[in-house]
């Protein structure tokens, strides 16, 4: 699992208070990156993240997906910054599909998120137009450092654990 994947589960964990399960192996070597349940409402979701600060694939956009393009190694960052990327691949392959349909979700009774380093207007209007819901990557640490800041708990999670110290560090003045 990807540092940025598990910063997105500790966020849906303790900020959400979601149950999670995480790096679910489909076929076609694919992967579903985490699956969420509100316990109080049951709600369901489908959570996949793109995060890159790279400045030419930092942002999400609605630029054509193309499977044969996604082939080719020097356009595979680009195509992987797609909604349609996610749309396709991530969200619409069969073996997704099944591997969701196995712990109950189904079209229709489950919500897909993207987390993503920003997005442009236009990706933001193809995400809703495909039912597609988008979290910005930075605004999900904005929110864990400034609910663990004045915390003096002890976190066993590594991920949460490392967030929750340089949230303390952000404080700091030096000497």
């Amino acid at each position: 699992m990807e540092t940025t994947e598990r910063i997105v589960e500790a966020y849906v964990r303790y900020i959400k208070g979601w149950a999670t399960i995480s790096n679910i192996r489909c076929a076609s070597q694919l992967e579903i990156d985490l699956l969420a349940i509100n316990p109080v409402t049951l709600e369901r979701y489908h959570i996949e993240s793109g995060v890159s600060i790279s400045g030419a694939y930092s942002k999400l956009t609605d630029k054509p997906f193309s499977e044969k393009d996604l082939k080719e190694r020097v356009k595979q960052a680009g195509q992987r910054r797609t909604v349609g990327y996610f749309v396709d691949r991530k969200f619409g392959e069969k073996s997704v599909k099944k591997a969701l349909a196995q712990y109950g979700f189904r079209e229709g009774n489950y919500t897909k998120i993207i987390v993503s380093w920003g997005w442009t207007k236009a990706a933001e209007e193809r995400a809703k137009a495909e039912n597609v819901v988008l979290w910005d990557f930075r605004i999900l640490l904005k929110e864990i450092a400034d609910k663990f800041k004045d915390e003096r708990l002890y976190f066993t999670d590594d991920t949460l654990r490392t967030l929750h110290l340089f949230s303390h560090a952000l404080k700091f003045d030096k000497p």
